[in-house]
């Protein structure tokens, strides 16, 4: 995707179109899992409907697995959507067809022979663990399982991209964790690549490898999860962080722990590993220092770790000094006033 604008018509007579998606470009490579975050009207949703064909883009290029799409006729396009899966909030299942005949649905519009209908439904209910509830209708299945049918569906037809759509938001999050493992195994064992659409940070940091994060119907940061979760650059993609993982305090956080601790308040940051903060916590020490932790954490992404400790610290001013001068050489300290 290349520098791809989507506008549509001015909502009045006389006013400006109303731009959507405005010059993105991203590129996602096989295997991926690749978020797509953004908040309502960020223009992510937008996007996932130029990927598959359903909208046309204003200008610019699109490209999936090697054909160019802009441009294509509605019946090339269905070939093209051939080799895309998409599984959606809200689950758009059949009531009035059974479990199996849910996923088989894709299969018979494409005209595949019932033999190998009935081989790649039984397959794929297997796959998604829910091979007992083949009768079943939609409405006799919890949340989590109709997402699970969902998913099946969208496999059916082997496709090599999967699109999902605020895939988790109408679950609950134990059921949330159970489609995100199903994902993860979507990606990892049948090499499917998954473009991610959520408003969601916790999904991003649970199975995407890279993100790209929207405002206003531009990508504002992009980049490896962990580079974006530990350090980011834009104010946008701070916001979301902020709602997994705890930084440094605010300045009304800190007046409160300043009433309920003693000491200097000083944080500090670590990025790929946890060898430093041990380090920290021995030259404190050693040093004749006492230190509480008082907020702070630190967080897990695909084995790397990276986190902000904040610590309440007493001792001699002087000694202070001179450790947070010492652990400067290896961690990011920031003394928070």
């Amino acid at each position: 995707m290349t520098d791809v604008v989507k506008s549509y018509p001015p909502s009045q007579k006389g006013g400006d179109p109303v731009v959507a998606i405005d010059g993105v470009s991203i590129e996602v490579e096989h295997g991926d899992v690749y978020g797509i975050i953004g908040y309502s009207g960020a223009g992510k949703s937008t996007l996932v409907r130029l990927v598959n064909g359903l909208e046309k883009a204003t200008s610019g290029s699109i490209v999936v697995n090697g054909t160019e799409i802009t441009s294509l006729k509605e019946r090339s396009m269905r070939t093209v959507r051939g080799d895309i899966g998409m599984i959606f909030q809200q689950f758009n299942l059949f009531n009035s067809k059974t479990v199996a005949k849910n996923v088989a649905y894709p299969l018979e519009v494409a005209g595949r022979p019932a033999a190998e209908i009935t081989a790649r439904v039984t397959e794929m209910l297997a796959f998604v663990g829910l091979s007992d509830k083949a009768k079943n209708y939609p409405d006799q299945l919890s949340g989590g399982q109709k997402q699970r049918v969902g998913i099946a569906r969208a496999l059916a037809t082997s496709p090599s991209l999967l699109l999902a759509d605020e895939a988790t938001s109408a679950l609950d999050p134990e059921t949330t964790s159970e489609v995100l493992s199903l994902l993860d195994r979507v990606n990892r064992e049948l090499g499917v690549t998954i473009i991610l659409i959520t408003h969601e940070m916790d999904v991003i940091r649970s199975l995407a490898t890279k993100v790209a994060v929207m405002d206003g119907g531009r990508i504002v940061e992009r980049g490896d999860v962990f580079d974006v979760f530990s350090r980011p650059q834009n104010p946008a993609s701070a916001r979301f962080v902020s709602t997994v993982v705890q930084g440094v305090p605010s300045p009304v956080e800190v007046q409160t722990l300043r009433t309920r601790h003693d000491g200097r308040i000083v944080t500090f940051s670590f990025r790929d590993g946890n060898n430093s903060q041990a380090q920290v916590f021995l030259d404190l020490a050693a040093t004749g220092i006492r230190f509480e932790l008082v907020y702070g954490g630190i967080n897990d992404i695909r084995g790397r770790a990276f986190g902000h400790l904040t610590l309440a610290l007493q001792g001699e001013y002087a000694a202070i000094d001179a450790a947070l001068a010492r652990i400067g050489s290896y961690s990011e300290v920031t003394e928070v006033h």
